[in-house]
């Protein structure tokens, strides 16, 4: 029987990986923890049921799960709101990115929240918000 190697995780492809190339993650939600309870109840051993301390850590596992999933979402939402308010600062400034390899320089005109991530216009070209690379108070 042959072992594949596993492919290498470098620091460089940690970094650059985008959500599009990633799995989907797998998640245990309070439906599937419930159904995965009622199966135990219904197949357990009517000569030796389960323990009340069992029970009562499991039904104390899906509340914390309930409550971290709540948590995650909040997160992500102030994550969101973070990222439209860092864009809607650099309205007026002058800001830099890369482009085709070289250092890119323009004053933020205005900013678009269509995407999951806000994209500023910088002389008629839209640039993700993670891609600015610099900014700068422009000089009056």
């Amino acid at each position: 029987m042959a072992i594949e190697p596993a492919a290498a995780v470098t620091a460089t492809s940690m970094y650059t990986a985008n959500a599009a190339t990633r799995a989907p993650k797998q998640t245990m939600d309070s439906e599937v923890f419930l159904s995965l309870l009622v199966t135990q109840l219904r197949n357990q051993d009517p000569s030796s049921p389960m323990d009340t301390n069992q029970m009562i850590s499991q039904t104390t596992q899906l509340a914390s799960m309930e409550q971290l999933t709540t948590l995650t979402t909040l997160n992500e939402e102030n994550f969101s709101l973070q990222m439209r308010i860092a864009a809607s600062a650099l309205v007026g400034k002058e800001v830099s990115y890369e482009k085709d390899g070289k250092t890119v320089k323009g004053v933020a005109d205005s900013v678009s929240f269509v995407h999951s991530v806000p994209t500023v216009s910088i002389g008629g070209v839209d640039v993700d918000l993670d891609a600015i690379s610099g900014v700068t108070t422009r000089a009056a």
